[in-house]
């Protein structure tokens, strides 16, 4: 830095300059600490500045709405000096006036733009595009007027089309004479095909001709992006006309090369333009028609669908092997045409098997008549089980090329199965031989189901579904011979058992197996019993056996025990209905019941069925000494109660902490019921005598030695004896009491009670504690 300033000069200039500097800093922070230290006072608010009124319009809005309002002023001006005051000029006058209008209205725009007016220019362009139109309509009227309307409109629309194209391309400052262009564009040939009385095809060639030429403007021109959605609106409807004329008149060639073209014209425009893939789509389902229309002439066969299938399954090849030199949009679009008519076929075909299941469902109404039930079978079976085998094996290759996805392998197993299954129905095997195709099919499904599988269930889910309505209805359809009833429910009997048994198989897929196994048993015993002599209310024996064999194998059934026990249930529970209407009958079969529950209880995880045993015996004593009509039950309790007593005893004195309940509760109440039940419907006063004696005694005893089961079972019973003692007496004196007084004993009852209901909430939790010491 130069200064005419020494260094010693400069330095003292720097520093007076500071010291001025630190005098003006402590001088304003002195006076700031004053100010703090003052009351607060309200400090005066700013002026705000008056407010202006928004605007609602910017200025270039404002200058678009005043363009377009002049540029339709014009063009009514003249459409009504075209329409209305034509007449009044000569033909020179009148090519004169429009000719140097429509060439000013053109011409104009240019100068425009150089000065920068674009929004005026556009507005000038529309008004020379439009007095265009009326210069065509011109023409038509006074020189052409003996021209078709339609194909001097077709001619006149690829004219303007042109002119109104050169001039966008000539004015490239200009946006709207090449949309325009385009859409006059998408009517000469349609118009033309009109003109010509072409037929639906011809319009359809039309269509796609004219949809080729906007997308190939589209792809080459970048000022004509407007032609995308034209064109592709048009193809879509050229190809509407294709498939409309191919479904009317089934293997005609002429709509196949329509729709040849128009799917040679989809895959093009998916193959130049990346994102394009829905163009691909509509081409694969042009294709799919176009070469599979001929080849099926006739609809009403069925043959159609395979047809086509075999296109599309074609078609989705490039996507399946994902080659490298098919762009990625042409792969997904055929890919998903191909999977859009596989889907439908499956749903046709899947569609057409459900009457040919539903149709075994009238064998209930005649079981065993050995008539073979009329099958509501498709125009042609073959046609169903080959699409339904056709589409499985598409969807199982799928499923190998896509592991991660479970879907594939899910519709391959339900196609498959579907096809198996019905394809000997629909193809007319003998009775016997579809029996047993569809139980080798059921059982394969079942053993798909129980295969062990890292990932998800999925599949296994649904083959089990699969071989659950099977299995399901084989056994319907068996019904309708005694001897297929029997092989049919003893293979999936056999079959059930072996897949619980399969160890490595999945544990709810066994747990069901187990579950299926006992009720195709139990279904097999019911089969076997209907085809002797027996007598319905005895087939409650060879039904508890079947309960029986589960409860016996039980620690063989390793972890489906559980489910396994819980279905014998079923059989026991249908033994006792079938056997109800006849005493004796039910005797047994109550006494077999328990007998399952007591070989139950045998084992230490299942003690308390032999609380359920207990119950099934004494109700099956009951039940039999009813039936024997018994008038002393005590005579046949009593033999049963004192050993019961006995080994209670000795069962107290051997674990001390057993509960009285278990050591005397079942000897107990093996005599006290029936006596009581016996003492309620006998007349005489000596069997109420004597069973309240002996109430009265065990309700003391059991007081004594503080035993809750004969302190309970004994008051229990004395009570109801008392009860049964007194009734007639209260029934007779309830009958001598005015009306109104029982209600009022109940309301002073109530009234008490509310009074000390927390008196006796008290006495209530004293009386529980008591009962709770006693053994």
């Amino acid at each position: 830095m130069n200064t005419p300033l020494s260094p010693a000069e400069e330095l003292a200039l720097i520093d007076g300059e500071l010291a001025l500097l630190d005098a003006r800093r402590a001088h304003l922070t002195a006076r700031r600490d004053w100010l703090l230290r003052l009351p607060p006072i309200p400090w005066p608010s700013a002026p705000v500045p008056p407010s202006l009124p928004a605007k609602d319009a910017s200025g270039r809005g404002a200058q678009n709405v005043l363009l377009t309002l002049g540029a339709v002023l014009l063009s009514v001006a003249a459409l009504a000096f075209t329409l209305v005051s034509w007449g009044s000029l000569g033909i020179a006058g009148r090519a004169a006036a429009l000719a140097v209008v429509t060439v000013g209205a053109l011409v104009a725009p240019q100068p425009l733009l150089r000065r920068g007016l674009r929004s005026t220019a556009e507005s000038v362009a529309a008004l020379g595009l439009l007095l265009t139109v009326l210069d065509a309509y011109a023409v038509h009227a006074v020189g052409m007027s003996t021209v078709d309307g339609t194909a001097y409109a077709a001619g006149a629309a690829g004219v303007l089309a042109a002119l109104w194209a050169g001039y966008g391309f000539a004015l490239p400052g200009l946006r709207l004479p090449l949309p325009v262009a385009v859409a006059a564009a998408q009517f000469p040939l349609p118009l033309a095909a009109l003109a010509s009385a072409a037929d639906p095809v011809g319009l359809g060639w039309a269509l796609l001709a004219t949809a080729a030429l906007d997308l190939v403007a589209a792809m080459t021109v970048p000022r004509a992006q407007a032609a995308w959605p034209a064109g592709a609106a048009l193809g879509v409807a050229a190809l509407a006309v294709g498939f409309a004329e191919s479904a009317a008149g089934p293997g005609a060639s002429a709509p196949a090369l329509l729709l040849a073209a128009g799917a040679a014209l989809g895959v093009a425009v998916a193959w130049r333009v990346p994102g394009a893939s829905a163009a691909a789509l509509a081409g694969g389902l042009a294709a799919v028609v176009a070469v599979a229309g001929p080849l099926s002439p006739g609809w009403d066969t069925g043959w159609a669908v395979p047809a086509h299938l075999a296109v599309a399954l074609a078609l989705t090849l490039p996507a399946a092997v994902g080659a490298a030199s098919v762009p990625g949009a042409v792969r997904r679009g055929l890919a998903r045409a191909g999977l859009g008519v596989t889907a439908v076929a499956a749903f046709w075909a899947l569609a057409s098997v459900v009457p040919v299941l539903a149709a075994r469902l009238r064998v209930l109404g005649e079981v065993w008549a050995a008539t073979t039930p009329e099958v509501d079978r498709p125009a042609t079976g073959a046609a169903v089980a080959v699409t339904l085998l056709v589409t499985a094996g598409a969807a199982a290759t799928a499923a190998r090329l896509l592991p991660p996805r479970p879907e594939p392998g899910v519709l391959a197993a339900v196609l498959g199965w579907a096809g198996l299954f019905t394809a000997p129905v629909l193809l007319g095997f003998p009775v016997a031989a579809v029996l047993a195709a569809q139980l080798s099919v059921t059982v394969v499904a079942g053993a798909l189901a129980l295969r062990p599988r890292p990932g998800g269930s999925g599949l296994g889910i649904a083959a089990a579904g699969c071989a659950l309505l099977g299995a399901g209805n084989v056994a319907v359809g068996a019904l309708d011979g005694r001897s297929a009833t029997v092989l049919a429910l003893g293979a999936l009997t056999a079959a059930g058992a072996a897949g619980a048994a399969y160890r490595p198989g999945p544990g709810w897929a066994r747990a069901g197996a187990a579950v299926l196994t006992v009720g195709w048993a139990t279904a097999l015993v019911v089969a076997l019993c209907a085809l002797s002599d027996l007598a319905v209310v005895w087939w409650a024996p060879p039904l508890s056996a079947v309960a029986a064999a589960v409860v016996a194998l039980g620690p063989r059934w390793g972890a489906v025990r559980v489910p396994a026990e819980a279905a014998s249930i079923a059989p026991v529970v249908l033994a006792l209905a079938l056997a109800a209407p006849d005493r004796s009958a039910l005797a047994l079969a109550l006494a077999l019941a328990g007998v399952v529950c007591a070989t139950a209880a045998v084992r230490a995880d299942r003690r308390r069925l032999g609380w359920a045993a207990w119950a099934l015996f004494v109700a099956a004593t009951w039940v039999r000494l009813s039936a024997s009509g018994v008038a002393w039950p005590e005579a046949y309790t009593l033999p049963v109660t004192l050993p019961a007593l006995v080994v209670g005893f000795v069962r107290r004195r051997r674990d001390p902490a057993a509960s009285s309940w278990t050591a005397y509760g079942p000897g107990l109440a093996a005599t006290l019921l029936p006596a009581l039940i016996a003492a309620w419907g006998d007349p005489h006063w000596q069997r109420p005598l004597l069973l309240g004696l002996a109430s009265l005694a065990l309700t003391l005893l059991g007081a004594h030695r503080r035993l809750r089961a004969p302190l309970l079972l004994g008051g229990a019973t004395l009570a109801a004896v008392a009860l049964h003692e007194l009734a007639p007496y209260v029934v007779q004196a309830v009958g001598a009491l005015p009306r109104w007084l029982p209600p009022a004993l109940a309301g002073l009852l109530l009234l008490a009670v509310g009074a000390t209901y927390e008196a006796r909430l008290r006495d209530a939790r004293r009386l529980r504690a008591a009962f709770g010491r006693l053994g």
